[in-house]
């Protein structure tokens, strides 16, 4: 075989993996928000603490910050979405529950939403134990939330998902707004809710964020990253979009970024028809006003 028939076969193969997977993702073509709504913004945080700095082996000062999360950062995120009648939804590893259970309690006494975010941020490979993983995740937010959760940012398994409850997943980025996604025998659909890494705020305020060098990654100071989220803002507020901002307590919760935090909120509330629900009532809009096809209602 010569390398330009290599190379053929091999363009062929990804052109079918990328038509199999364009026929997994379902659009909503006419989407709209309930009457008055112009545009929604997700405000989310995923409360991971020291999971994801242990996950990687990092050092104890790493560790430490993570720390910081669960101690300050997710109470002054409290404090700021209340400030502003913000309804966020908190992405929350399970573990979480046993290391900070005082704090996920109070998201939801505060009327914010507390979803998954895997176990300890990591799916494992054998299905068995994936699935153990999710129930153990699910049981332990449930007990310490006082509510079931029906959202995830995860990888895991659709069919897993679906047969927990869960109604929608935050993790892909096909879409600027949300959308449905099938698995690979096209069955098990789940809306998901998207967002980006940029705007993300561990992408802007953390050296060696998931391994990379020091030299390739500088703290930006917050009035620049604001500045670019605002613009993200004003682009989606033009067409009617969507937006989801994603944060993390040991990262957005030091006290210059909340206030910088205060005022890109600011901003955004002096334009009409902005909505900042949470991500279930995103969720259930779609679900119960764009169905996907074939779907038999809500749960």
């Amino acid at each position: 075989m010569t390398m330009t028939d290599q190379l053929s076969q091999e363009i062929a193969a990804l052109e079918a993996a990328a038509r199999e997977t364009e026929a997994r993702f379902e659009f909503i073509d006419d989407f709209a928000y309930p009457p008055g709504v112009k545009m929604a913004v997700n405000f989310t945080a995923d409360f991971d603490a020291m999971l994801l700095r242990r996950l990687l082996k990092e050092p104890p000062m790493q560790l430490a910050q993570g720390e910081f999360g669960g101690r300050v950062g997710i109470w002054r995120l409290i404090e700021l979405f209340n400030s502003h009648d913000i309804k966020a939804t908190v992405f929350t590893p399970g573990r979480i529950c046993e290391l900070y259970p005082k704090a996920v309690a109070a998201v939801t006494a505060n009327g914010h939403e507390v979803a998954d975010h895997m176990w300890e941020h990591q799916v494992p490979k054998d299905l068995q134990l994936e699935a153990e993983h999710l129930q153990k995740s699910t049981q332990a937010l449930t007990a310490t939330a006082g509510k079931r959760p029906v959202g995830t940012r995860s990888w895991h398994s659709q069919s897993l998902l679906v047969e927990e409850g869960y109604i929608y997943n935050s993790h892909g980025t096909a879409h600027h707004r949300p959308y449905y996604v099938r698995d690979k025998d096209g069955e098990n659909c789940l809306l998901n809710i998207p967002f980006h890494y940029a705007i993300d705020d561990a992408m802007f305020f953390s050296f060696a964020w998931l391994a990379s060098e020091n030299a390739a990654q500088r703290i930006t100071e917050p009035e620049r990253v604001m500045d670019m989220w605002w613009d993200a803002f004003l682009q989606q507020y033009r067409q009617g979009g969507y937006l989801n901002v994603c944060l993390h307590p040991f990262v957005s919760g030091r006290a210059m970024r909340i206030e910088a935090l205060d005022k890109l909120i600011n901003r955004m509330k002096t334009l009409p028809g902005v909505w900042f629900p949470s991500c279930e009532e995103i969720a259930r809009h779609c679900l119960e006003n764009h169905p996907a096809r074939g779907s038999v209602g809500v749960q």
